[in-house]
């Protein structure tokens, strides 16, 4: 019996371990390249640095994702509550005309970054964000430090309430 309940406590804290928020970007995912709107390639290391000292949101989506669209208008209105802070929007479209469309489609405010991976969210960067949902947002401090690592489309009550604290 002793073992069972030992062996639920470990299943138990791995568990809880594997799902927790990370606290920095793996280095990995730092090296990552994407193309900017000019059709040039910027690292994600590149892409924090432009905003560090800065309150930053990044959102992970795709101009194909049905939920990706439909949180649309809850992303304008946190960018209108929360106009001091930075916005990154990186795309996981197949091809870089979707991306450039969706962006002039939706009015998409901020910095456009997209990630030419044709295996697109099971890509290389996608696993090293350990990617498996979008829209994704992740939220980082003014000093770049993560502080939400996982949200999606049905977070945005808990998005808005980490913002106003970090302003």
């Amino acid at each position: 019996m002793k073992k069972i309940y030992l062996c639920m406590i470990v299943a138990i804290t791995s568990f809880a371990c594997s799902n927790a928020q990370k606290k920095e970007f793996s280095k990995e995912s730092l090296t990552k390249k994407m193309t900017t709107l000019e059709n040039t390639e910027i690292t994600f290391k590149e892409v924090l640095k432009k905003h560090k000292g800065k309150v930053t949101v990044i959102e992970v989506w795709a101009s194909w994702c049905s939920d990706c669209v439909k949180a649309m208008p809850k992303v304008k209105e946190m960018q209108a509550n929360n106009p001091t802070v930075d916005y990154i929007f990186i795309s996981m479209d197949k091809a870089f005309d979707k991306w450039q469309a969706g962006i002039e489609k939706h009015e998409l405010k901020g910095d456009q970054y997209w990630v030419n991976d044709e295996k697109m969210m099971k890509g290389e960067f996608g696993k090293s964000i350990d990617l498996d949902w979008i829209p994704r947002y992740i939220i980082l401090d003014k000093n770049g430090k993560i502080i939400t690592y996982r949200a999606i489309e049905t977070d945005f009550e808990q998005i808005n309430e980490t913002l106003k604290k970090l302003e």
